[in-house]
């Protein structure tokens, strides 16, 4: 039960970060709270590719914790349970990230979401 909810809430914030980072890419004024706030308004258009990017790999990993919580692709279940140990990894480096960034707003909003993520991915992680 730990297991599937950690999974899910992990895939459901990780959906919300995904929906932002779309905004973003499709020029919402966001950018105060987005990459240390060094863009307020619309990102530029490197920024804004740089979101799709973040998107593909935000999805990717959402898969991985997925698969290893036996919720999808039972078929990459071998992959998976390498994988998560990148997401962990990955939650821990945007967990840091936000938390020492400047921008007080996006500290205010994501660190929080990375630090659930962390927690929930590591429980997925550690799950056998």
């Amino acid at each position: 039960m730990l297991l599937s909810s950690s999974a899910v809430i992990f895939s459901a914030l990780v959906s919300i970060v995904i929906l932002f980072q779309a905004a973003l890419a499709f020029g919402m004024p966001w950018g105060e709270f987005a990459m240390g706030g060094k863009f307020p308004g619309k990102l530029p258009a490197p920024m804004r590719a740089a979101c799709l990017v973040q998107i593909a790999v935000l999805a990717f990993l959402a898969l991985i914790v997925l698969s290893k919580a036996g919720i999808i692709l039972p078929g990459w279940l071998e992959f998976a349970a390498v994988g998560i140990w990148f997401v962990v990894g990955f939650s821990v480096l945007s967990s840091i990230l936000n938390i020492m960034t400047r921008s007080v707003r996006e500290r205010r909003i994501w660190a929080p979401v990375s630090v659930m993520m962390l927690i929930t991915s590591f429980i997925v992680a550690i799950a056998i």
